[in-house]
């Protein structure tokens, strides 16, 4: 998929300035995980993906290093969820549902975490299905 050809389908969309492959590199050692292949495909050629209503539909790759850093290690999430270890968050929905990709086992597969039930649910094939979704959404929690 040609990433700023399906953001153009969605005038709305903002895109922004490519990331460093270094950065990338980066994120994949100090998680211990591989980036998706899609992942990493959109940020290099933009840094994260905004809706209309700016709500970061993808995540800046500085971003993604930083929120898995704190959900691994925050003491109080440890005590309330299960462990995020295996999960790789990329977006949100802008209320407190996160996004992310299962790395352990490597799948491709979009999951929504919901910070209420603490459920992981399979909600897209893929990273292309779920900006699709998210984005034709109307801010709507789309994925319900």
């Amino acid at each position: 998929m040609i990433w700023p050809e399906l953001a153009e389908a969605f005038p709305s969309a903002e895109l922004r300035d490519p990331v460093d492959p270094g950065t990338l590199d980066r994120i994949e050692s100090v998680l211990g995980q591989r980036l998706p292949d899609d992942l990493r495909s959109f940020l290099l050629g933009s840094d994260g993906l905004a809706d209309e209503y700016g709500t970061d539909v993808i995540w800046s790759a500085e971003r993604i290093l930083g929120d898995n850093l704190s959900f691994r290690s925050d003491e109080e999430y440890e005590s309330l969820y299960m462990e995020f270890d295996s999960l790789m968050f990329f977006g949100d929905n802008g209320g407190g549902d996160q996004f992310a990709f299962v790395r352990r086992p490597e799948r491709h597969e979009v999951f929504v975490w919901d910070h209420e039930t603490d459920s992981r649910i399979l909600v897209a094939p893929g990273l292309e299905g779920y900006v699709r979704s998210a984005l034709e959404s109307d801010g709507e929690d789309w994925y319900r």
